[in-house]
């Protein structure tokens, strides 16, 4: 499985604005009226590491300019004016964009190692903010937009008092139904079927009320994702099922990626997956850089003219492209050889 990447990469650096200036990555990105539109999440600093959403515009996919030269959502509009809101992932569904993110209340510093795990500490906050422990917990949310610019909160996808990142919408109902992947950190033991934190899936009639989350994938190949796997971007509709990529992390906190089919009509039946990882931190850029080293970290794809792009983060620093014939991830997919 050949998936190019980018001459040019990384594509989308630092700098240019204050509050980008550290480091940018793992973007939403969408398609709307023939033009590539993304949204980067950004830090200004790294003690602490608040982070924010940029919007930038694109003619080809690979050379992005801002559509602000501020962010469209930060921590304070959320009303966390300590926090951070992270890894956007994007969908549109009818005329409304749905926009998933995650959010800590308080951020924190984060001093690199390049050992593979930053350092971190708790900064000192005004008002009480950062002394409960829920504080320190990541929430998974939603915004609606009309225009990419102007953002609306509808609703918390995941219950407060736990960690739950990588809340991913489909594109479109499924049986009537919205479906969201999610990712709780502490649905781990055998109540919930999985050692390690795994990929669920629900279902909801009106995007605010949620049922109870089904285990849809755990970690099966210690070799590349024996510490955890999440879902990484948008499940793209294929005429063979939704392609869904993910993220595979093993005991040296390197990040790769995997790539798995889910039935169209019945999105927690596996068709097929991948045993091998399809992508892993080869280049400079994937390997070195200001905070964790070794990670590829998908957040958004498109198709246009038969092509997946893939957009992903790449050490926590920059964005970074990369391109497949979908047909041939898809073929791949289902005929994995061997070896």
């Amino acid at each position: 499985m050949k998936i190019e990447r980018h001459p040019d990469n990384p594509i989308v650096v630092p700098g240019g604005y204050e509050w980008r200036k550290v480091t940018v990555f793992n973007p939403a990105v969408i398609i709307d009226n023939g033009k590539f539109y993304m949204i980067e999440r950004t830090a200004g600093s790294l003690t602490p590491c608040k982070n924010f959403l940029g919007l930038l515009e694109s003619e080809d996919g690979v050379h992005f300019k801002h559509v602000k030269d501020e962010p469209i959502v930060t921590p304070d509009m959320l009303g966390f004016p300590y926090g951070s809101v992270q890894d956007p992932r994007i969908v549109k569904i009818e005329d409304t964009f749905y926009l998933n993110y995650a959010l800590r209340p308080c951020a924190m510093n984060y001093y690199p190692t390049g050992r593979g795990v930053p350092e971190r500490s708790i900064p000192e906050y005004p008002d009480g903010w950062g002394e409960q422990e829920g504080h320190w917990l990541t929430r998974s949310s939603i915004l609606t937009s009309k225009n990419l610019v102007d953002w609306e909160f509808l609703t918390d996808t995941t219950p407060l008092e736990i960690n739950d990142r990588d809340n991913i919408l489909f594109p479109e109902k499924i049986n009537g139904k919205y479906v969201l992947l999610r990712r709780p950190e502490e649905y781990v033991g055998e109540a919930y079927g999985t050692e390690k934190a795994g990929m669920w899936i629900t279902y909801s009639d009106d995007l605010i009320h949620w049922e109870e989350p089904k285990l849809l994938a755990k970690g099966e190949n210690p070799a590349w994702e024996c510490r955890k796997i999440g879902g990484s971007t948008p499940p793209v509709k294929t005429d063979r099922g939704w392609l869904v990529l993910y993220h595979g992390v093993d005991d040296e906190i390197v990040y790769r990626v995997g790539a798995m089919l889910l039935d169209l009509d019945n999105p927690e039946k596996i068709i097929a997956r991948t045993r091998n990882f399809i992508m892993e931190p080869e280049t400079y850029y994937e390997k070195f850089g200001f905070q964790i080293p070794n990670v590829i970290f998908p957040t958004g794809n498109v198709v246009k003219d038969g092509l997946l792009y893939i957009y992903y983060g790449v050490t926590d620093t920059a964005i970074a492209l990369a391109t497949v014939p979908l047909e041939e991830l898809v073929d791949y997919i289902l005929n994995e050889p061997e070896n």
